[in-house]
């Protein structure tokens, strides 16, 4: 039998490992946001209000690219690569439960990391934890880095050159790799990447995370390589 308290604890630890690495590419989007034309208090309130990295990245790379008269574009791509959200909180609503404020908050924290730790527990205690936690962390830090970003990218240079992406992507594998004892798991990974990979130079952006979510769904539902219930 699982004790709550330890579940609760290991996922916690997740919450802050991913949660660190992920807050501290914010200061990669605050340099680069005002770098696109938006000033600090823009930049500022895209992330307290919007606060989904892809989303935000894809709006400020194409008012970068055509300033203000992008905008409308900006503004669909985002909405886009927003709508993978939608797909979490099918997952992630049965988890929370509670009265409509809760809810309403959980829907704004209802993002890549909070998903990804609180699905990776094994209990529900865990994966409550997990996500609230997650999402706390990220939110606090996503946006005092936004903010410092913002404030002295002409300081930083090419804010690529401090690997913060890679530190990100590290968090996740280190999630994900647990996951990797089985056939099935390894399909969807593989399957999904390889989809991502081969859409991203041929279609707008958002489409191919989308396309990839695809690879585990059809994955899900036919139970391809799994179990026998």
């Amino acid at each position: 039998m699982s004790d709550p308290a330890l579940e609760r604890r290991s996922a916690i630890r997740a919450s802050w490992a991913v949660g660190l690495a992920v807050a501290a590419y914010g200061v990669s989007f605050g340099a680069l946001s005002v770098a696109s034309g938006l000033d600090v208090w823009q930049t500022c309130f895209l992330s307290l209000i919007m606060f989904s990295g892809g989303s935000q990245f894809a709006v400020i790379g194409i008012l970068a690219g055509g300033g203000a008269a992008a905008g409308g574009a900006a503004i669909a791509s985002g909405a886009l690569l927003g709508t993978r959200n939608g797909l979490y909180a099918l997952r992630i609503a049965p988890i929370i439960g509670g009265p409509w404020p809760k809810k309403l908050l959980a829907a704004h924290w209802t993002i890549d990391e909070s998903t990804a730790v609180s699905t990776a527990q094994k209990t529900l205690v865990g994966q409550r934890a997990g996500f609230w936690w997650t999402g706390a962390i990220i939110y606090v830090g996503w946006n005092l880095t936004t903010l410092i970003g913002a404030l002295i990218g002409d300081l930083l240079g090419d804010v690529s050159q401090y690997g913060l992406d890679a530190a990100a992507a590290a968090a996740f594998l280190g999630l994900l790799w647990p996951r990797l004892r089985q056939l099935q798991p390894v399909v969807v990974a593989v399957g999904a990447a390889v989809v991502a990979t081969v859409l991203i130079p041929v279609v707008p952006a958002g489409i191919p995370v989308l396309a990839a979510a695809l690879v585990a769904i059809v994955v899900g539902v036919t139970n391809w390589l799994g179990a026998k219930r």
